[in-house]
């Protein structure tokens, strides 16, 4: 599976983005898809995750209620809507995709197998 992230950029804070995760090579049927993000000095953290079969969605405390994970099974994309930006959301967003995960270990990034490179999200205050 390959994962190509997009869609980051500079956005005030108190602003939205959304940034989209494309899978190609198979689909994510069976997967779950997960952002985690890493900001400079920092350890990559978990954000949000989606499992393709059924939907069922995690969030990290810090951004629930601010962040919505989607996907499109047509498209084979997942999003990730990020609204009420904060300073402390700048980071590199990564999507990833895992082929077994269960729910008390969906925030592992060392059970996703898959990564796209990363899109770029700076909030200025």
């Amino acid at each position: 599976v390959q994962l190509q992230a997009s869609g980051g950029g500079l956005v005030q804070a108190g602003g939205s983005l959304r940034v989209s995760c494309a899978a190609s090579g198979r689909t994510f049927s069976g997967y779950a898809v997960g952002w985690f993000r890493q900001a400079p000095g920092k350890e990559r953290e978990f954000v949000a995750a989606i499992r393709w079969s059924g939907g069922s969605t995690y969030y990290a405390d810090s951004v629930k209620g601010r962040f919505t994970i989607s996907r499109d099974n047509a498209k084979n994309t997942v999003y990730l809507q990020m609204n009420s930006l904060k300073p402390e959301d700048t980071a590199v967003y990564y999507c990833a995709a895992a082929p077994r995960v269960i729910a008390s270990t969906v925030t592992m990034s060392r059970q996703y197998d898959y990564w796209g490179q990363g899109t770029q999200v700076t909030v200025s205050s």
